[in-house]
């Protein structure tokens, strides 16, 4: 399929990604182990689209050479983290519940999996990140490893990477939640690590209200949050770049320091 195309501003991890005559959002994988995560993509989200109480992509493999989905553009901007509110908060916490209690039959032969990539993943910042880490604070960041290890082994279907750039406004409202490359049956605290402690206090008491957390979920959920720099260390250090590596030191540092 053909198309004007025009590169989005703000990149991924995972895809290169294009907006296509103003209507279609086009991903082509950037490393040949992110192709599974589309394909599986694009089985769940037509059978997750209809469940959910916000828009979502609902992607479709369409050429081969290059190999890429295309889906419509979900509406709306990415929010802006100081204005998000209680009613913002409640909404959200009703998608992340309907979203957690969805039966296996949703997510059954689309190839969506346990978490056993971020098992991985989190393992190996024993060796490349937390020697970064000052002499002071490597204790606490390996037990912080420790706990997020013990906490991924939940068959649970979560969004995975739910940040400020996932969350899409309309009209002031929070209306859409992007990118679904992350999706996969885990923990589903993770999902929440974001919106509880990094969010205005009305907006986070408020999700909390309406999801319903248990207390041992909220306190994963707060090491999910202290985890979340690492992985921009890590991503720098697997060749994106001594940016990426310097900037997620600084949050790494900062918000341990912090929880102490």
């Amino acid at each position: 399929m053909t198309g004007h195309r025009v590169p989005v501003a703000v990149q991924g991890w995972d895809s290169e990604a294009s907006v296509v005559d103003g209507r279609w959002l086009e991903r082509v994988p950037r490393r040949t182990e992110v192709r599974p995560w589309l394909e599986a993509e694009a089985r769940l989200m037509p059978r997750l689209a209809p469940l959910l109480p916000m828009k979502v992509p609902v992607p479709v493999v369409i050429d081969a050479d290059p190999w890429r989905v295309r889906h419509e553009l979900v509406p709306g901007e990415p929010v802006d983290r100081d204005r998000l509110d209680a009613a913002d908060g409640r909404r959200v916490g009703e998608f992340l519940r309907s979203l957690h209690d969805v039966p296996p039959a949703t997510w059954s032969g689309t190839g969506i999996a346990a978490d056993t990539d971020r098992v991985r993943e989190v393992e190996g910042m024993r060796t490349t990140v937390l020697p970064l880490l000052p002499a002071d604070l490597t204790d606490e960041g390996a037990a912080l490893l420790d706990r997020c290890l013990a906490g991924i082994h939940h068959p649970v279907l979560r969004h995975g990477d739910l940040g400020p750039e996932h969350l899409l406004t309309t009209d002031g409202r929070i209306t859409g939640v992007i990118d679904w490359t992350d999706a996969a049956l885990g923990d589903p605290a993770l999902d929440l690590a974001w919106l509880v402690h990094r969010t205005p206090t009305e907006c986070a008491d408020a999700l909390v209200a309406a999801y319903g957390p248990t207390q041992d979920e909220l306190a994963r959920s707060r090491d999910w949050n202290l985890l979340g720099p690492w992985w921009e260390v890590r991503y720098g250090l697997m060749g994106a770049g001594q940016e990426y590596v310097d900037s997620g030191l600084v949050g790494v540092v900062e918000r341990l320091r912090a929880d102490a």
